[in-house]
């Protein structure tokens, strides 16, 4: 008796798990299939949310990153925002994307005023809450791969940014199918930490957009 229950117990969990996924994914797919342009046709928004990759020990951006960059720079460039916002990992001394990031962009002319570092996006769900939480962020613009698009997109909708997607893609990545299907579970992911209200890592003072992005500078350089 005790055996049957456990069964039945453990094929009702997995039925339910393999429910939510499913879920989760189809509605990572229907709300980031729409709201997404090219540079040329895209709508003004506060910034950019430019979100974070590899970093290598050099400094010097991966494929990922420095596409995702071009992408918001030539958004910047063309009038579509007036800032920059550069999320992701910079939680160890030893490894840095943000002042990177932020680097690469002054190399290519964006005045530093206009660029804002996140340095605690350590996901996606992370960025997006902090933007609209420590940035305050309304309307954006979030550039990433056309693979990571959608799950960006879900989330900061769901968090009530009004936000439209760039694809950054300009080339083959090396590893990317494996990327592909490590989305399935980081849909779910997503889904699950929109359920539990999940809080990010940081959250800390106000930094507004439409202020100065040196607020947000923590290197002389």
């Amino acid at each position: 008796m005790k055996l049957r229950k456990t069964l039945k117990f453990g094929v009702a969990a997995i039925i339910m798990v393999v429910t939510f996924v499913f879920y989760s994914n189809l509605a990572v797919y229907i709300s980031g299939r729409s709201g997404v342009h090219t540079v040329t046709d895209s709508p003004e928004a506060d910034a950019a949310i430019v979100l974070g990759a590899r970093v290598y020990q050099s400094g010097s951006l991966s494929p990922v990153l420095a596409d995702r960059l071009d992408t918001g720079i030539k958004l910047y460039t063309e009038g579509k925002v007036k800032k920059l916002l550069l999320t992701g990992d910079h939680g160890q001394t030893t490894y840095d994307e943000v002042n990177n990031m932020r680097l690469y962009a002054l190399e290519q002319g964006v005045p530093e005023e206009d660029i804002f570092m996140d340095h605690a996006g350590f996901s996606t769900y992370e960025s997006m809450y902090r933007a609209r939480d420590v940035f305050k962020v309304k309307k954006a613009i979030i550039v990433t791969q056309e693979f990571h698009l959608p799950r960006a997109l879900y989330l900061a909708r769901s968090l009530g940014l009004k936000a439209s997607g760039v694809e950054a893609d300009k080339r083959e990545y090396l590893g990317e199918d494996y990327l592909r299907l490590r989305e399935l579970l980081a849909n779910t992911k997503a889904a699950a930490q929109l359920a539990i209200h999940d809080r990010p890592t940081y959250l800390g003072p106000e930094i507004p957009i439409w202020g100065d992005g040196r607020a947000t500078k923590d290197t002389k350089i």
